[in-house]
This record gives C-alpha cells, structure tokens and sequence, in this order.
C-alpha cells in the first residue's frame, strides 16, 4: 500500500512540474503573439444593425483586418453583424457604458445625442454623392464628430449609408400626391417624421430590427432606405414598388467607446483612427458599385421602379421647406449655414 501510495504521489508531482512548465511557455508565447507595447492584450466588440452581405460589414472587416495586422495581435476585432448586440441607439448607449467599443450607426440616431448631427437629415440636403464627399471631409463635419466626445463617445470618421429611397407595398409613387396616406417607417427621427408629414405620408418610427416584420404583417406600407440595404434585407418579398427620392444623402458615423479609447496607447489610438478613415473609404467604394447593381435586382425580383422626375421632386422640396426653416433653429444656425456653403463650394 505503501509503494502504491508513493508511486500515486509522484505521478501528481510529474504532472504538476510539466503543467506548471506548460503554462511558462505558453505565457511567454502570448506575451510575444498577443500583447501590446503596454503588454495587455485588447478586444474591440464591434456591431452593425446591417447583415453580413451588406457594405458596411464588409468595411468593418477590412477594418478589423487592418487593425490586428498593424497591432500585430495586440488588439483583436469581433465583428456581429444583423443587430446581434442592440439596435443602433442600444449599442451606442453600450459604448457610452463600456460595455462594447465600436458601433456604426446612421446620423439620424446620433443625432438624439449630438444635435447638430440632425443637419445631415435635412431633406435634399446634398445634390449627389461627389459634394457629400467634401463636405463630410470639410472643417464642420469633422468639427461635429469631435462633439461626442462630450458624451463619452469618438467620432473616428463617416462612412457611407447613401441616398435613402422609397419603398412601399400599396401603390407607384411618382409624386407627393402618391404618398398620401402611406404608412411609412422611419427612424426615430423627428426632423424626418415632420419631413415625411409634410410630403403626406403617415411616418411611423421603429427599430430596423422590427421591419421587416412590420413590413410583412402590414403594420407599416412602407419604408425608406438606400437599394443596398432593401436588397440585402429582402424587402422585396414584401414590398412592390420602389421609386428614387433621393429625399436624404445619410452618412454613417463610425464611433468609439471614449473609456476604451482613452485606455489605448498613442500609437494604437492613430492606428484605430487610420483603419476606420481606410476602411471607410474601401465601404463606400462598395457602397456605391453595390448601389447601382442592386436597383437592377430589385427589378429582377419583381419591384416596379418609378423615376422621380425633376419636377416632382422640385414639388417635394418646396414641400419640406418649413420644416428645415423650423429645424434651423433647433440644430443651431451656424452649423447649417456652415454646411450650406460648403456645399456651394462643393459644388
């Protein structure tokens, strides 16, 4: 029993000296493969309303790509897709917690914390993607991003959503007469809910991640959105007609969790930044290409497409004129007027 005894005892102490022997060595590869300058190691939760086919997502893996690649594993990049972690304002409450690092949502959420940012949804605000370009990398709009700080976020760059159409599964709609009465799903967005009633539409404010649900049980006749997202979405399995309003140019903002982003060295701050301007730029890129193919799938698929015309649209803007004279105010004068002209030398 004795010897049994003795032989149990230094097996568990051969174990205990090879694990303790394992557990240095793999320490020491860590060390090496996974920690940065300041030898820990950080994580970035990342999420998107949008799925996993769409632009955006694809831009925020080449940010991911970018970031881990320059960080040298330093920091790594979970990417959730389809509103896994929350609708866009759940998940920038969750950066303002700390409890996730990177979301990227539309202005028109944004806008609930920084009021300024409503000025990009004012209706028929940009005449085409090439202006909102230099306007987006102009002196206000960046100024603007520097304003969430005060709300424990950071505005890393803007990347693109793009001009925002109508759908809807009742009629054709070729002008104001046509949206008449149509239940229209919009953000939680006031200056687009008056918009929209001043156009006569019956706008009615829900999560994305409810509508196509909404969409299919009728709960709402339509929706508003760039060809990219009511592809990707499937909304032409519940929705007939589609018409090119072009009623709002809506840029994404690509923002940061302020408690984590101070918590980065210096050197990971600039790459972080860096990767989210480079990853924007390859997202609108896709953006764009994707845009154009999209509006010939949406036919494919069955959806009759309505062109606008110059007039009607003309009518549209004359319509939502009050409104933006109301909402000037409200965003703060000088900043619409800032963006205004630089929209004229834009152009």
């Amino acid at each position: 029993m004795k010897k049994i005894l003795a032989l149990v005892c230094s097996v568990l102490l051969i174990s205990v000296l090879a694990a303790c022997s394992g557990n240095d060595s793999a320490s020491g590869n860590s060390g090496d493969e996974e920690s940065g300058s300041n030898g820990e190691s950080k994580v970035i939760k990342a999420g998107i309303g949008l799925n996993q086919d769409h632009p955006q997502y694809k831009g925020l893996l080449k940010f991911k790509e970018i970031v881990e690649e320059k960080t040298d594993g330093a920091i790594t990049v979970d990417t959730y897709h389809s509103g896994q972690l929350g609708d866009d304002r759940s998940m920038m409450e969750a950066l303002q917690l700390g409890t996730q690092e990177v979301v990227i949502p539309s202005t028109a959420p944004v806008a609930n914390f920084v009021k300024e940012f409503s000025v990009f949804d004012i209706p028929f605000l940009f005449p085409n993607e090439e202006v909102a370009d230099k306007v987006l990398a102009g002196e206000t709009a960046q100024g603007l991003l520097t304003k969430l700080e005060d709300q424990n976020l950071v505005g890393l760059a803007y990347w693109e959503n793009g001009f925002r159409d109508l759908t809807n599964s009742k009629r054709a709609v070729a002008s104001m007469e046509d949206m008449e009465g149509l239940k229209i799903r919009t953000m939680e967005n006031d200056l687009h809910l008056d918009a929209f009633k001043k156009l006569g539409a019956n706008p009615t404010p829900m999560a994305f991640t409810e509508l196509f649900t909404a969409l299919q049980q009728g709960t709402v006749d339509g929706q508003e959105n760039p060809y990219a997202t009511i592809y990707l979405q499937k909304f032409y399995e519940v929705q007939n007609h589609v018409s090119n309003t072009h009623h709002i140019y809506s840029p994404f903002v690509f923002m940061m969790s302020k408690s984590f982003y101070d918590g980065l060295t210096e050197e990971q701050q600039t790459i972080v930044r860096e990767a989210a301007v480079e990853a924007g730029e390859h997202e609108r890129k896709l953006n764009r290409e994707a845009n154009a193919k999209y509006l010939e799938d949406l036919q494919e698929e069955g959806m009759t497409y309505t062109e606008i015309t110059p007039e009607a649209r003309q009518e549209m803007v004359d319509a939502v004129q009050p409104v933006i004279d109301e909402y000037k105010s409200k965003i703060g004068e000088d900043t619409v007027d800032a963006i205004y002209k630089e929209i004229e030398e834009a152009k």
